[in-house]
């Protein structure tokens, strides 16, 4: 018998968008709406404003730091979980927090890996904000599928390309982790997991 999955995700909902802002104003409008319940985001003067997420999106979100952590731990990464940081580079016109990010060597100023649940649609572009802030691997969780993209950089600049297996998580079997994350059990999902380490 197979563990049952999840099979349906909420209605999407929308962020609130305001365009052309200067840095400064972002910040200025930061510091007014730096109050709980919601989370900013900034990028080329688009400031989204989102609720913050519910409970779908939480477990979700925890189950994968979960079994990402267990998985760490077992392969010996000395690792850093950051969480939702805040990201943000002025130069860059960008600020970001993930909602999980990892260090995974010691001495790090950034982290290596920003991972994204989403279950709201449309709002300013994770993969450019990310690129900016020069985050080499971002995982994005949506509607069940998991998608991994590596940072490049080429003749032609920088840019995300998407791929099948972890370059900054080496070895994980990313099959197997998405099959664990959709379980509806958490407790179910970890052991599976950690059976097959």
């Amino acid at each position: 018998m197979t563990p049952a999955t999840i099979i349906a995700t909420p209605a999407k909902e929308s962020p609130l968008l305001f365009e052309g802002m200067t840095w400064r104003e972002f910040k200025a409008v930061e510091g007014l709406l730096d109050r709980p319940g919601y989370r900013l985001s900034f990028l080329d003067g688009v400031l989204e404003i989102r609720k913050m997420p519910g409970e779908d999106h939480e477990t979700v979100k925890e189950r994968i730091g979960a079994l990402l952590e267990l998985y760490l731990l077992m392969a010996g990464f000395d690792f850093t979980p950051t969480g939702s940081m805040t990201l943000e580079s002025e130069s860059g016109a960008v600020k970001r927090e993930a909602d999980k990010s990892y260090k995974l060597a010691p001495g790090k100023v950034r982290p290596d890996l920003a991972i994204e649940v989403v279950f709201t649609s449309g709002g300013i572009n994770k993969l450019e904000a990310y690129k900016r802030l020069k985050i080499p691997e971002v995982w994005l969780w949506e509607d069940g599928v998991l998608e991994v993209y590596h940072l490049r950089v080429d003749d032609t600049g920088t840019y995300y390309e998407k791929i099948s297996q972890s370059e900054e998580v080496k070895g994980i079997n990313l099959e197997l982790l998405l099959r664990c994350i959709n379980m509806v059990n958490h407790v179910d999902a970890i052991k599976t997991f950690q059976q097959s380490l």
